[in-house]
């Protein structure tokens, strides 16, 4: 039988790393109770933009709006930066594989991305959110 935490926590928005070392101290804490797998929210390293309009409208964008979304851009991660390898060694310390929902910058667009990090292999696959839905097509791809 595999234990499973299923994590409700916030992420610290805007501050994809704090974002990380929160969920190494979650991902610990249950470790130390046995989980085995970790299952974080959605856009967990990123942050999910609730309410955020970026200051946007149909043909027509604030300054305000634009600063938002780029503070919001800065504040997502590649697959391949240093957020993902500090998670990873966090995962290999635990021994606890975990499953997060991240901001991903990938070129131009964003992507909502679920990320498996397992003991072991670091990221063992990953799957972008292809059909946002409503106002989510505004900020990811």
């Amino acid at each position: 039988m595999t234990r499973v935490a299923i994590i409700q926590a916030a992420s610290v928005p805007y501050d994809a790393m704090a974002s990380v070392e929160k969920a190494a101290g979650i991902l610990r804490r249950v470790a130390e109770q046995g989980a085995q797998l970790a299952v974080f929210p959605e856009a967990f390293i990123g942050g999910y933009p609730k309410g955020a309009t970026f200051g946007s409208v149909v043909g027509n964008r604030s300054a305000a709006g634009r600063a938002l979304y780029q503070r919001y851009v800065e504040g997502a991660v590649a697959l391949d930066g240093p957020e993902l390898a500090a998670f990873a060694e966090s995962v290999e310390q635990t021994g606890v594989t975990a499953v997060v929902g991240i901001i991903e910058r990938h070129g131009r667009p964003l992507y909502c991305t679920a990320v498996t990090l397992a003991p072991g292999r670091g990221i063992a696959g990953y799957h972008r959110k292809l059909m946002p839905t409503g106002q989510e097509r505004l900020i990811w791809g």
